[in-house]
């Protein structure tokens, strides 16, 4: 029997109540990038790191790309004993890509990217 992979609950991607002030007005371009600025940490903190941003943008990811020159180099000094881990790394690894948004009212859209 299979097991399914176990979700993991990230923290919420607003900023805490009163970060938009109390007048409740729609934020300018500089308080959307504070606020981007303030979700951007909370992820960074949780193991992510900033790939591009811009002033209401950024994309993250999470993981790193198998490097397949330094396997294959490996794997023939191992006489192919090190294939079977490279093999496993292949498959197992895992690259995610994310991109966070501000929009005009001042929400935080998240968005998988490839």
């Amino acid at each position: 029997m299979r097991r399914r992979p176990a979700h993991r609950r990230e923290a919420s991607l607003e900023p805490p109540p009163g970060y938009y002030g109390a007048s409740g007005v729609v934020p300018d371009a500089t308080q959307r990038g504070l606020i981007l600025d303030w979700v951007v940490s909370q992820r960074v903190a949780a193991g992510w790191r900033v790939e591009s941003r811009s002033g209401s943008q950024a994309v993250l990811v999470r993981g790193q790309p198998v490097d397949h020159v330094l396997h294959a180099f490996l794997t023939v000094f191992s006489c192919c004993v090190w294939g079977v881990v490279w093999a496993v790394l292949a498959l197992t690894n895992k690259v995610e890509r994310v991109v966070l948004t501000v929009d005009a009212k001042g929400q935080v859209v998240t968005v998988g990217a490839h």
